[in-house]
């Protein structure tokens, strides 16, 4: 329980923090409508099951070769939390809810988009290479089977909150260019939660993957 909903904050927090899906989500529900960025979102859906399934079948073959990955793994997961917390914290010049417009697609290649977009985003590579790991116990199980339902968790949270966010683009991007002080404290709260999820990953102490 306590595995599932780390992976559901963890989710959670980089879904919120801007990053390649969220930009290409957003910039194509704004130019072409909802139901293109619910396409693409299709795309991304598919992306994130390949990582998925690429998590659980690798994570239990390096666990069991290289016990001492785990602990790189926790130490760059730790990192990259903190590079998102900077990220999040530092001013931004632009908003992801003011994008550059982008040409009409076809059905086909929006869908196509999504899932390279999602393939190529090094946010979920690092999220599935090295911070999922840090909620998985070989001591309870297939490592297989636990990478698996943390990963349906975070798949879950991140579709959710992209459909979410995809059918309220529009809505979003006039009401944060009226109250612009929102996406500092939206920035504030997404970079203290990252940061707070990297301390306490670096002080758990479950570095012992067998």
């Amino acid at each position: 329980m306590a595995a599932a909903a780390g992976i559901g904050v963890v989710a959670l927090g980089l879904v919120l923090t801007p990053g390649p899906n969220m930009i290409y989500l957003v910039s194509r529900s704004i130019t072409q409508g909802r139901r293109a960025g619910l396409i693409s979102l299709t795309g991304v859906a598919v992306g994130f099951a390949v990582y998925v399934c690429a998590a659980a079948a690798g994570l239990a073959t390096v666990f069991a070769a290289v016990p001492a990955a785990y602990t790189a793994l926790k130490i760059a997961g730790a990192a990259y939390l903190l590079y998102l917390a900077w990220q999040a914290l530092r001013p931004s010049g632009t908003s992801v809810f003011a994008p550059e417009p982008l040409p009409a697609e076809p059905n086909r290649k929006l869908f196509a988009m999504g899932l390279l977009t999602n393939l190529l985003n090094p946010k979920i590579a690092v999220l599935y290479v090295a911070l999922l790991p840090q909620f998985i116990d070989p001591a309870r199980g297939s490592v297989a089977t636990q990478s698996l339902a943390l990963g349906g968790i975070q798949v879950a949270v991140a579709l959710t909150v992209n459909a979410l966010i995809v059918l309220a683009a529009a809505t979003l991007a006039r009401l944060l260019a009226r109250r612009p002080s929102w996406l500092r404290v939206q920035r504030y709260v997404m970079g203290t939660v990252l940061a707070g999820l990297a301390v306490r990953l670096l002080l758990t102490d479950r570095t012992r993957p067998a």
